[in-house]
């Protein structure tokens, strides 16, 4: 069983593409994965972010408050602003618009701790940067998903904030509970519970895609175009940022991935709980799902390449 959850894992780009890719194709069989599973789907993912968190992850929070304080500031600042700026130029609808914003606004992805690790970067202030933006993000999502995409559709902050709540800080904060109740070895943690949220987010791919294949098709290489710039201009601008404060190498690379790798479930999440009468606003965090692994992988080898000379 473990060999299977390490091929899942390690192999997540690759099968989450090729869910996607059969969604495109057969949409009616993969059909039979609902939206409306969506938020359960997400909720199984932090369930294991809490299985997997430690009492321990939060004590960089005080020992390295300037760091923490720079790469959330980056984080927070960085990806709704390109958002909303990439929806501008491109003049987006806005159903797609209110997506793309949606993954500017939701806080660090699930995978940005083992992005910046293989990276070599500092795993630490990774770990601490996803903690407190999804700490924060019942609060934080809301406002700025108004502030951006307010203009194109009546943001909610209370249900909103109340969504979040839901699928994101009561599932963490029961798998912490759990965990300090019932002890898990390093391999579950390390190989199961990665490969658990690597189905579940394949699965979340394979609803969104599918239930907007044909729309999907006429307009995809547009999405596709901004879904690819958000996440490289998050990269560039997350590792900028660093340097021009002059922070270490490590550190700098730790905020690139955290910038640059968004919680894109719950942007699928919030689209299809809030936003229906916007059909197309779950796809952008679908393709980013994708991308973002895809991308977060390779760019993870080219730092390793350029250490290692």
């Amino acid at each position: 069983m473990y060999k299977v959850c390490i091929f899942i894992s390690r192999w997540m780009a690759v099968i989450v593409l090729l869910m996607a890719g059969a969604a495109l194709l057969w949409p009616e069989a993969v059909g039979v994965i609902k939206t409306s599973w969506i938020s359960w789907l997400l909720g199984i993912v932090m369930f294991g972010m809490g299985l997997a968190m430690q009492w321990s992850d939060f004590r960089v929070l005080l020992t390295r408050p300037k760091d923490i304080l720079i790469g959330f500031a980056a984080q927070t600042l960085i990806m709704p602003l390109l958002a909303w700026l990439l929806t501008l130029v491109f003049r987006l609808p806005p159903e797609i618009a209110v997506g793309v914003i949606l993954v500017g606004c939701c806080p660090g992805g699930t995978a940005s701790n083992v992005i910046t690790y293989l990276a070599g970067g500092d795993l630490a202030l990774s770990i601490g940067m996803t903690s407190v933006s999804t700490l924060l993000a019942p609060v934080l999502t809301p406002v700025l998903t108004w502030l951006f995409a307010g203009q194109y559709v009546d943001v909610d902050f209370w249900t909103m904030f109340m969504s979040i709540i839901q699928v994101i800080i009561l599932p963490i904060a029961l798998g912490m509970v759990i965990k300090r109740f019932v002890a898990l070895s390093d391999k579950v943690i390390k190989t199961v519970l990665p490969a658990v949220s690597t189905i579940a987010i394949t699965l979340i791919v394979g609803a969104v895609v599918s239930a907007n294949a044909e729309k999907l098709l006429h307009c995809g290489l547009l999405v596709i175009a901004v879904v690819i710039l958000h996440n490289l201009l998050g990269f560039l601008l997350g590792f900028l940022t660093g340097k021009a404060l002059r922070l270490s190498r490590p550190k700098c690379t730790a905020i690139s991935v955290e910038v640059g790798m968004q919680n894109s479930g719950l942007a699928c999440s919030l689209a299809q709980a809030h936003f229906q009468a916007l059909a197309l606003a779950t796809v952008p965090g679908a393709i980013f799902s994708v991308w973002h692994n895809i991308a977060g992988s390779v760019y993870a080898r080219l730092l390793q390449i350029k250490e290692h000379r």
